[in-house]
Parts: C-alpha cells; structure tokens; sequence
C-alpha cells in the first residue's frame, strides 16, 4: 500500500512521515488489498489550540473510498482523530458485509412497500417531496447576477448503480450527509440522507407521465 502525505501551509517532518506510516500497519491488517493511504495536512487561519491543523485521510481501493478528517492543536492530534474514524469506517463495513453474506439484494420498490423496515432507512418527510415535486426548493443561480451571500459550489461524478443498503454503507465510508446513487432495480436517480440517530431518508425521482 502507497502513503503519500502533502502538506499545505504547513511543514511534514520526517517525524510525523515515521508517525503515519507506522499507523498504516493496522489498515494493511484490516485490509490487505488497500492500494494507496492518502494523507493531506493543511494549517488553518485560527490557529487556536483546538482547530490549529487540519488532516484529511482517503483510503483508496480496491472498493469504495473511504475518508475522514478532522482538525486539532497540531498535525498529530488531527491526524490521530480522523485515523480513529477511517479504522471505524472500516470495522463497520467489515460487519456489514458479514452480516449480508448470503442474503439478496433489496429493490427500492420492494424497500418502499415495506416501509424500509428491512434496511433501517426513513423515507423523506412528505413536505420534503412535495416540495420537490412543486420545484419549491429555492435554487441560486450561479450566474453573475446581484450579490448573494449564498455560494454554491458545483461537483460531478460518473453515476453508480446500486442498491439502498449500498449507498447507506458509501455514505458512511466517505462521512457525508447524504449520497447520489442510480437506484440498483428500477434505475431511477435516488438519494439516501442521515437522519437523527442511525436512522435514514431516501429521495427517489420517478418521471412524470
């Protein structure tokens, strides 16, 4: 497995080069087949004790990514708490895939007539739909028009089918809040979302006849 660590605004020392890579050993152990451990450390404008450095781990493949991040006092702290993520990220994916060894896959359809009781998923709040069937959800257009605080920021990634549990399990990998899928079965462009606790949402589009 390739470790590569970048810094930005910040110095890395061939201490904390000896730091990391001791640390990769346990995620060599959890997964032998991982190809590369991406660490990027950058330093933050508010250099107060608690948000003084910034750390970012990606562990690529083979599978889907996994990432985490978090800041502290200095690199090693940061590092230390987003390494504590990633080896929680694996561990749950680990138990996931032990416990659905064996069993099939669920369709949208099928998770929908059921209320999602299978898959531990919550479906999207009825005001949350009609809104977005009403095309209520206020959009801010990129353009150069009037100054507007908001600030969106546009991202594009090739389209991934797969199944309700598999997108829940991505989202997780990667410690988002909500992840884009094309639905496994039926092929309609869905969402799955984090709710209070374990729960989850799904928003799935369906074209109009």
């Amino acid at each position: 497995m390739d470790v590569n660590i970048r810094g930005k605004n910040v110095g890395i020392t061939d201490r904390f080069e000896s730091y990391v890579e001791a640390k990769t050993d346990k995620v060599e152990g959890l997964l032998p087949r991982a190809q590369a451990f991406e660490v990027r450390v950058s330093r933050q404008s508010d250099r107060s004790p608690q948000h003084g450095d910034h750390v970012e781990i990606t562990l690529i493949g083979p599978g889907p990514v996994i990432r985490a991040e978090s800041a502290g006092g200095d690199k090693y702290s940061a590092f230390d708490i987003a390494y504590g993520r990633v080896l929680e990220r694996i561990r749950r994916m680990k138990d996931k895939r032990q416990d659905r060894r064996g069993r099939g896959r669920t369709s949208l359809a099928d998770a929908a007539a059921n209320d999602f009781e299978m898959i531990d998923v919550t479906p999207a709040p009825l005001e949350v739909l009609e809104a977005v069937a009403t095309g209520e959800v206020p959009v801010v257009d990129s353009g150069e028009q009037d100054y507007s605080p908001v600030v969106i920021r546009t991202k594009e990634f090739p389209a991934e089918r797969m199944a309700v549990e598999d997108a829940v399990d991505r989202m997780e990998l990667v410690g988002h809040d909500f992840f884009l899928f094309i639905e496994e079965v039926g092929g309609n462009p869905s969402v799955v979302y984090r709710r209070k606790g374990w729960n989850y949402g799904v928003i799935s589009l369906s074209e109009v006849e």
